[in-house]
């Protein structure tokens, strides 16, 4: 019976250890794209929203959740796209069409979707 005792514990105490790893794993790194504030009606611009939405289906994955860039993708955040495309249409037409190892997303995404995540990289991240 005791060795029995002993099993269970040492199994509780491997599921504790799994998951105390895993929550303080999640911690670490950029972890998840910044929410969108509250604006001075208490609620976000629906628009940045829609554009963290687009962010994290279509663009975290290379350019990571904060924007910060990986090996795939250039760092985006803390003004980084509005130095590179002042005018906002040339960051539009590399949405749309692509550049260098981006695909385009065009196809994918509205005009509007492309705007609102624009917006969201330039006011949020």
């Amino acid at each position: 019976m005791f060795p029995l005792v002993a099993a269970r514990k040492a199994v509780v105490a491997w599921v504790v250890f799994l998951a105390l790893s895993a929550a303080v794993g999640a911690g670490c790194g950029s972890g998840s794209s910044p929410e969108v504030e509250a604006g001075p009606d208490g609620t976000p611009d629906p628009v940045l929203v829609a554009g963290r939405g687009v962010f994290v289906d279509r663009c975290a994955s290379c350019h990571d959740a904060d924007g910060s860039g990986t090996g795939d993708g250039p760092r985006l955040n803390r003004g980084r796209l509005l130095l590179e495309y002042p005018d906002p249409s040339g960051a539009v037409a590399v949405v749309s069409e692509g550049k260098n190892r981006m695909p385009g997303f065009g196809g994918l995404l509205t005009s509007d979707e492309i705007d609102a995540v624009l917006r969201y990289i330039n006011e949020v991240l």
